[in-house]
């Protein structure tokens, strides 16, 4: 089987990472790359991929795209990514979109991004989280890709719902690394502001806020209060969630994550706190939790890069094309 494939902005990070997974994948072929920057090749826009893969890089022409192609992600921010997908998809082609425009419903996709011109697929899409929704993604043409910070705050909180004590909220510590904040330069990501530095950000009204609580309803079935607050961190990529939560009764956290996990490939129980280093260059998501007495503690880590992004987008055309869901998916971490 052979399945081509394109990427419809590879400029930034999220590109990049989608580019290195797909060249070394069994059966999505990369054949088209695309991007508003005026560069000769992907070399060029990507020095690292000098003498790796030699690619045009093309504006972007749906009708090349749809005679070509039966897959494209969409590495585009959120508004000019609706503009394409709904294109694509009038044309039977597959589209894993990792911008925010199919995340929300569309009450809060409006409160919290801008008008939404394409609201009818916007009820078709499936959010893409394949320990949660793996049915649901092998039978869309739309994926929502999750963003980084609900990933790992869902896979932390998810198994733990039935036992909260709805009557307190859940608070959720976040830490990420700067190519979260994307390639554009802006004052908080300066070298001299964020060296040496960590400090939060957008508090409680963070845009990924809506998106954790939306599945938390959806999925876990709960309408507890959270609290997301978001902090930048002196490294390149990587996060780390902490939630702190109260419980109903005592329970023993490590054995629900274990029953809840036991058979999920790239999801990985730890027996003490996380280390973002662990994860820093894989699929994985990395999880321990501590109770005491009713307090409960969960902490993860992943890749806000790949599984945050781009790893997850390809599990998710993985399973939308009836493919083994690892296919592709990188195991190991760039430690030391």
């Amino acid at each position: 089987m052979n399945i081509k494939t394109s990427i419809i902005g590879v400029s930034g990070y999220t590109g990049l990472e989608l580019v290195k997974l797909l060249l070394t994948h069994s059966t999505f072929t990369l054949v088209g790359v695309y991007a508003s920057e005026n560069h000769q090749d992907i070399a060029s826009l990507h020095p690292s991929l000098k003498n790796v893969v030699k690619l045009p890089i093309q504006e972007v022409n749906i009708e090349k795209i749809a005679k070509e192609c039966e897959l494209v992600f969409l590495a585009l921010p959120h508004q000019k990514a609706m503009e394409y997908a709904k294109v694509l998809l009038d044309k039977n082609i597959k589209v894993v979109d990792l911008s925010a425009d199919y995340r929300l419903s569309l009450e809060k996709y409006e409160q919290y991004y801008c008008s939404h011109s394409d609201k009818e697929n916007l009820q078709k899409a499936v959010y893409g989280l394949p320990e949660y929704n793996r049915a649901n993604i092998s039978k869309t043409n739309l994926v929502a890709n999750p963003g980084c910070y609900p990933t790992a705050t869902l896979l932390a909180l998810l198994p733990f719902v039935e036992y909260l004590d709805n009557a307190h909220s859940v608070y959720i510590d976040a830490k990420s690394g700067v190519s979260g904040a994307g390639k554009k330069l802006v004052q908080t990501s300066h070298f001299v502001t964020i060296n040496e530095n960590l400090f939060a950000y957008s508090p409680i009204s963070h845009r990924h806020s809506p998106e954790i609580n939306e599945q938390l309803k959806k999925i876990g079935k709960i309408q507890q209060k959270t609290l997301f607050v978001p902090h930048l961190i002196p490294l390149t990529r990587g996060m780390l969630i902490s939630v702190y939560a109260r419980l109903k009764e005592q329970i023993d956290p490590i054995d629900i994550l274990l029953k809840r996990y036991k058979s999920e490939p790239f999801i990985r129980v730890r027996e003490n706190c996380v280390q973002i280093k662990n994860v820093v260059g894989t699929h994985f998501c990395d999880i321990y939790a501590k109770a005491d007495e009713k307090d409960l503690f969960i902490t993860s880590s992943i890749d806000n890069l790949l599984r945050g992004a781009s790893s997850q987008a390809l599990a998710n055309a993985n399973l939308m094309f009836g493919l083994d869901e690892c296919l592709g998916l990188p195991q190991i971490a760039y430690a030391p």
